[in-house]
């Protein structure tokens, strides 16, 4: 991987919109740059044209634990170990900040990515309100 994973890469408001579209996710406008503010720290990939390629966050209370979120690699990029590496970077850096459990939720085929990143696979749940499903 020729790719640098950067924590706390400066990243414009209407970057990880874009990307979360790329990806076929919902743009989630109004997030940022909320999401900067309460997060407690993200990492960022840039391609060679300086494009935002590659993003996720860990946001809690940041004490002992923390949620990984929105891991996301532009459709280009995937399956070249970026996004192993992001989310390596993001376990690194939470162990830095204090957090020694770190969860995050995903879909059953995402398992061995998963696995393949240092996480344990167990069972779990998922409440969504009725607002997130709309």
């Amino acid at each position: 991987m020729n790719y640098k994973v950067i924590i706390k890469m400066p990243i414009s408001n209407n970057e990880v919109p874009e990307l979360r579209q790329l990806i076929g996710w919902e743009r989630r406008e109004t997030d940022y740059p909320i999401l900067f503010q309460r997060c407690n720290f993200w990492e960022g990939v840039r391609d060679e044209n300086k494009k935002l390629i590659a993003f996720g966050y860990v946001c809690g209370m940041g004490l002992e634990r923390g949620y990984l979120e929105d891991i996301m690699v532009h459709p280009n990029y995937q399956k070249q170990g970026i996004g192993v590496e992001l989310v390596k970077g993001l376990i690194q850096e939470s162990e830095r900040f204090g957090l020694s459990i770190v969860t995050t939720t995903f879909e059953e085929r995402h398992a061995n990515f998963y696995r393949a990143c240092g996480f344990k696979v167990g069972s779990g749940g998922v409440w969504l309100s009725s607002l997130a499903i709309d």
